[in-house]
């Protein structure tokens, strides 16, 4: 994407689990900002830049991500579950996104101080479900829908279309939920887990705190009681393989040495979803560096999280009341 006037090119990671969008503006040394591919935005170079000032309505809807005004200008600021933060100026300025298709007066960060993980692109954008998202923001347009496919390896490419795709052949959805404590996120039922064609064993009563929809999480959190069963069946089924075992890698516990094999056979795992909605993992939806890329969350009570390993080769479109899937050749 695009940002200012003229235009200048930001390459922007894409969060559902996120509102409020931001790329690394100048001034910005290092540290606080951390090193990007493409040059820092500089707004003083943008004739449509202007800074949200304190007061105004934009600033007063931050609501959670406001911060201290300084020098008349609205400050943000956004954490996120990893303990990564940005902070800087809330902003507005004209969006290209391909073409002539621009939004104008589009809000975002001017960030100033950024620390955490976010190596790779110049910021974030952030398509939750509050006002300060790019969906919202873009509502009047097309209509509050998106889709995205996450490509299955850095060598490939994905895409991001707002608006509704020119058909929904294919895809099986499933219900768009809503937590009054999450209003930003995106939530779904999870039904079940399968390994190897055979479902497990998890009673649904696991899956009462709904699964968030998140392209800013790299591997699927579950319940515990629900992991443990996943990580067995998948052991069990990956034994007559006999392939050697590794180390566990931070969060990720079943993890194998395929070094010396040329080709890897693994089981099949099939996750559903309320409404019958079905997504049949390949291979880079299962591994992730050689081991199992699903992780426990914090107990049972805890939401699981649909996180961005799954998702890879599936188109998954948002329309507002629904979530849905089909498999992709992103």
């Amino acid at each position: 994407m695009s940002l200012g006037t003229p235009a200048v090119t930001q390459t922007m990671g894409i969060d559902t689990g996120s509102d409020v969008s931001w790329v690394q503006c100048k001034p910005c040394p290092s540290p606080p900002c951390y090193s990007q591919k493409d040059p820092l935005f500089d707004p003083t170079r943008s004739s449509s830049y202007s800074a949200v000032p304190c007061g105004g309505p934009a600033c007063s809807q931050l609501g959670l991500y406001s911060s201290a005004c300084s020098g008349g200008q609205c400050g943000y600021v956004v954490s996120y579950g990893d303990g990564s933060t940005t902070t800087g100026v809330y902003s507005s300025d004209t969006l290209t996104m391909t073409g002539s298709d621009a939004l104008k007066g589009f809000l975002f960060g001017c960030g100033h101080a950024q620390q955490g993980l976010f190596a790779g692109v110049d910021g974030l954008l952030g398509l939750g479900r509050q006002g300060q998202s790019l969906v919202s923001q873009a509502s009047s347009t097309y209509g509050g829908v998106f889709s995205y496919c996450l490509p299955p390896t850095q060598n490939s490419m994905g895409y991001l279309t707002l608006g509704a795709p020119s058909s929904t052949s294919g895809f099986s959805t499933t219900p768009l939920l809503t937590a009054s404590n999450d209003p930003t996120y995106y939530i779904v039922m999870l039904a079940g887990i399968s390994v190897g064609g055979q479902q497990l064993g998890i009673d649904v009563s696991v899956f009462a705190s709904g699964a968030v929809v998140d392209t800013g999480t790299v591997v699927t959190r579950l319940p515990p009681t629900a992991y443990s069963a996943l990580r067995s069946a998948f052991r069990a089924a990956m034994a007559p393989y006999g392939y050697p075992s590794a180390p566990a890698t931070g969060i990720l516990d079943t993890c194998y040495d395929f070094t010396r094999y040329g080709t890897v056979t693994l089981p099949t795992i099939s996750i559903t979803f309320g409404g019958g909605a079905a997504m049949d993992l390949g291979p880079s939806g299962i591994l992730t560096s050689g081991c199992l890329a699903f992780a426990p969350t914090g107990g049972d009570s805890q939401p699981s999280i649909l996180g961005n390993v799954q998702q890879r080769s599936f188109e998954v479109r948002f329309d507002g009341s629904t979530v849905g899937f089909m498999p992709s050749s992103c």
